[in-house]
C-alpha cells in the first residue's frame, strides 16, 4: 500500500500532467456529488428483446469465418455469458453454404439462455435465398445456432464501394417484409452510416423486434472497401463514403416517430451503436431516447477480443462506469 507521503509525492510530481483544458469537459451530464455514497449494489438490468439483460451493453456484430474468428468470438460470448450482455454474430453467410465454420459461431453453449443472441445476414444474400425459396435455411441456421432471431444489415453502399460486391436486384424493405412475412424474428441495422427519417420511420412502423443504428462515426465499411482496392477504382470516388447520420440525430428522430406513431409504432428495442465514443456517451444517448434501449459497440471490444483478461477488464470498466454515472450524474 502507498502509504501519506509518497502518495503526496506524487500528486506533486504528476500536477503539471494533470492540468486540463476546458474543451475535455463533457457538457452531457449534469454532476450532482452530493446525493449518493460510493455505488456498490446498483442494479443495471432491464428486459430486451424478450429476455433479461444484467447490463444495458451489447456486442455488436463483429466476426467469423476466418483464422481468428473462433478464439475472438470464444471469448466475447464467454464474456457476454458472464456479464449478462447482448450479442450479435457477424455475418454468417458462410453457414449456408457449408458446416465448415459452424464453429465460429456456435456460441449459444457460452452465452446461456437469457442472453439475447442474434445471428446475421445482409440484404444480397436475403434475396437470393428468397428468390431460390430457400428461407428455410434461414430457420435451419437459427435452430442450429439457437439463436432467438436473425440481423439483417442494410449495406448498398458498402456492396457498391466492395470490390467483389453484390447488387440489389429489389428494395432492401421488400426483403425484409418478406422475411417477416415468414414469421423469423428481425432486429435491422446499417453497417455505419445509419439512416434517415423515411427509413427510420418505416422500419419503426413494422413488427420487428429491434433497430440497430450502427450510424456514422464510428468503422465506416464503405471506407473499409475502399481500403480494400488492390489499386485505385477512379469509378468508386470517396463521395459516398460521408453521407449518413449521426446516433444523436436518430435518437432524435425515433423520438419524434415514437410520439407521432403511438401505438403504431411496433418497434420497441434500440441499439444505440455507430460512433459511440466511450460509456458515457452511449448512456448519454440511452437517456434522451424515449424507449428501452441498450449501448452496441464493435470495435471497442474487438480491441480486447484476444485476450478474455483484457475483455473483461473493459467490461467490467463499462460497468463500473455506468454504475458511478447512475449515482453521481443527470443527463442534460
Amino acid at each position: 500500500m502507498v502509504n501519506i507521503a509518497d502518495r503526496k509525492f506524487e500528486h506533486i510530481v504528476l500536477a503539471e500532467k494533470s492540468q486540463t483544458d476546458i474543451s475535455f469537459l463533457n457538457q452531457h451530464f449534469d454532476y450532482e456529488p452530493l446525493f449518493s455514497a460510493h455505488p456498490s449494489e446498483v442494479d443495471l438490468s432491464l428486459e430486451f428483446l424478450g429476455k433479461t439483460m444484467k447490463a444495458p451493453l451489447w456486442i455488436s456484430s463483429m466476426t467469423g469465418g476466418t483464422g481468428s474468428a473462433k478464439i475472438i468470438n470464444e471469448n466475447l460470448a464467454k464474456i457476454a455469458g458472464e456479464y449478462g450482455l447482448g450479442m450479435g454474430l457477424g455475418s454468417c453467410r458462410p453457414l449456408l453454404d457449408n458446416s465448415k465454420d459452424f464453429s465460429d459461431f456456435d456460441l449459444r453453449k457460452y452465452l446461456g439462455e437469457q442472453c439475447p443472441f442474434y445471428a446475421n445476414l445482409g440484404i444480397a444474400q436475403l434475396e437470393e435465398i428468397i428468390a431460390d425459396g430457400k428461407v428455410s435455411l434461414i430457420r435451419d441456421m437459427l435452430t442450429r445456432l439457437d439463436a432467438d432471431g436473425l440481423i439483417i444489415h442494410v449495406n448498398p453502399l458498402q456492396e457498391w464501394y466492395q470490390p467483389e460486391g453484390d447488387r440489389f436486384r429489389l428494395s432492401p424493405i421488400e426483403t425484409i417484409s418478406t422475411i417477416l412475412n415468414s414469421q423469423i424474428p428481425v432486429v435491422v441495422k446499417e453497417v455505419g452510416q445509419g439512416m434517415g427519417p423515411r427509413s427510420i420511420k418505416k422500419l419503426l412502423e413494422l413488427p420487428i423486434q429491434g433497430l440497430e443504428l450502427a450510424a456514422f462515426g464510428g468503422t465506416n465499411f464503405s471506407k473499409l472497401e475502399k481500403l480494400r482496392e488492390k489499386s485505385h477504382n477512379l469509378t468508386r470516388p470517396e463521395d459516398l463514403m460521408f453521407v449518413g447520420h449521426s446516433a444523436l440525430e436518430m435518437v432524435d428522430q425515433i423520438n419524434l416517430f415514437i410520439n407521432e406513431l403511438n401505438n403504431k409504432c411496433l418497434c420497441k428495442n434500440i441499439i444505440i451503436s455507430g460512433g459511440i465514443s466511450n460509456t458515457l456517451h452511449g448512456l448519454w444517448l440511452s437517456e434522451k431516447l424515449n424507449c428501452s434501449s441498450v449501448i452496441g459497440r464493435a470495435k471497442g471490444y474487438l480491441d480486447h477480443a484476444s485476450n478474455i483478461a483484457d475483455l473483461r477488464a473493459f467490461v467490467q470498466g463499462q460497468i463500473d462506469t455506468l454504475k458511478m454515472a447512475k449515482a453521481y450524474l443527470v443527463a442534460k
